[in-house]
């Protein structure tokens, strides 16, 4: 039976799959080598079994992480030998309060609607709730559901989480949150201008007071592209999304 779209069907979706990809995440391995990517140093996770998110199977492989002659991020979603391959980067020093953004070089709005966009800090640790701060662009499964969320940990909190739909005309978008000790304030906006990016290009933005904001510890900014519930896309198509540039600002 289809699910029709409804204020409570999109909140309640993305919040099952929130809890499913925290509880995986503790189990993830990265692989032993680095990627430097626009002038920050990344670490490749890699599983040889099944983890968090999803679970899926992760790698490093060139197959599934590579620069473009540009110095852009290629990350995509694989299948070898009947097993789809996910990547995810971590970079590998944590930056604390700050704003980071994300440029895009993909239409995300056009991805199978199983495929998910992780933009996360995450810290193993648990304390915070890991620090997890959160742009996931994603449909959660369904066709119908708007595809991007803000949202700040525990998910289940009451006003922690923001979620809207985004159709975008070319390749590019510029996301973003700024994380401070009192707030926390997401962006995403059409087309990757330098900042400050200009106010008629805004899509959306959304600020956080509530009493979750996490506080600096060992935390890493990072990205990935999985597979909701590690099921592959409906289409049976492999994916790939390229992030243009990552920029962190005190």
């Amino acid at each position: 039976m289809k699910r029709k779209q409804s204020a409570l069907g999109l909140i309640l979706l993305p919040l099952i799959l929130l809890v499913v990809w925290s509880c995986g995440k503790e189990s993830e391995t990265p692989a032993a080598k680095n990627l430097q990517f626009s002038g920050y140093e990344w670490i490749l996770k890699s599983s040889q079994t099944p983890v968090g998110p999803g679970p899926n199977y992760f790698s490093g492989s060139s197959d599934n992480v590579w620069l473009d002659e540009q110095g852009q991020l290629h990350m995509k979603i694989t299948k070898r030998e009947g097993k789809w391959y996910c990547p995810e980067v971590i970079s590998a020093r944590s930056y604390g309060y700050g704003k980071y953004v994300i440029r895009l070089a993909s239409r995300f709005d056009l991805l199978n609607e199983n495929i998910v966009v992780g933009l996360f800090t995450w810290c193993d640790a648990r304390e915070y709730h890991h620090r997890e701060i959160d742009i996931e662009l994603s449909r959660w499964g369904d066709p119908a559901n708007a595809n991007s969320q803000y949202v700040v940990q525990p998910w289940d909190t009451p006003g922690n989480i923001y979620r809207f739909d985004i159709q975008i005309t070319g390749e590019y978008s510029t996301h973003n949150f700024d994380w401070r000790s009192d707030q926390i304030t997401w962006q995403s906006y059409y087309g990757i201008s330098p900042l400050p990016i200009p106010d008629s290009l805004l899509i959306k933005t959304w600020s956080y007071r509530g009493p979750d904001i996490p506080k600096p510890g060992d935390e890493n900014i990072r990205f990935n592209f999985w597979l909701m519930n590690g099921k592959p896309p409906t289409d049976g198509k492999e994916a790939e999304m390229i992030i243009n540039q990552f920029e962190f600002i005190l």
